[in-house]
């Protein structure tokens, strides 16, 4: 899968460069900017995990995301192995504005279509609901605290 709209591309993670590059811009802004803590930002799900990342034309990592799906998220789905989990969506400083976020969302809900999964669930930051339903996506559920920050359940039928 890859998706183009200069001056980037998303694509799918397929060798441990890509993963690493992904892991960096998670670090960058979830643990660096977010202050959320470095031994929780990372988990057992990134081994199985479907990584996508976006990257300028000189290699540079720009974004990341990931999707969960089969067991290892069906607590977080209510149980529907049908539906997927987006997750750990970041997207560096330098390149917010730039719809690399949304490019990276519209790459996880094809990698989820490829795997016949019907919706995509995720954990939003509240800042970041207006984002996510522009997308598509529908709020659900209580508001709850992640890592010490705000989130609301959103799905996307697919």
């Amino acid at each position: 899968m890859t998706g183009t709209a200069a001056p980037y591309t998303t694509r799918t993670v397929t060798d441990e460069r890509d993963l690493a590059a992904c892991l960096q811009v998670r670090k960058d802004v979830f643990v660096g900017e977010q202050n959320v803590p470095e031994e929780i930002e990372y988990d057992a799900h990134d081994a199985d995990a479907v990584h996508v990342i976006a990257v300028a034309a000189d290699g540079s990592a720009l974004g990341t995301g990931r999707l969960l799906h089969g067991p290892a998220v069906t607590d977080r789905t209510g149980g529907d192995p049908d539906v997927g989990s987006l997750g750990r969506l970041a997207v560096t400083r330098a390149a917010r504005g730039l719809g690399v976020g949304a490019a990276l969302v519209r790459a996880i809900e094809d990698a989820a279509g490829e795997l016949g999964l019907t919706a995509v669930d995720l954990h939003a930051q509240t800042h970041a609901l207006g984002f996510y339903e522009r997308l598509g996506y529908v709020a659900y559920g209580p508001e709850f605290a992640d890592a010490g920050i705000a989130h609301r359940a959103m799905r996307r039928t697919l």
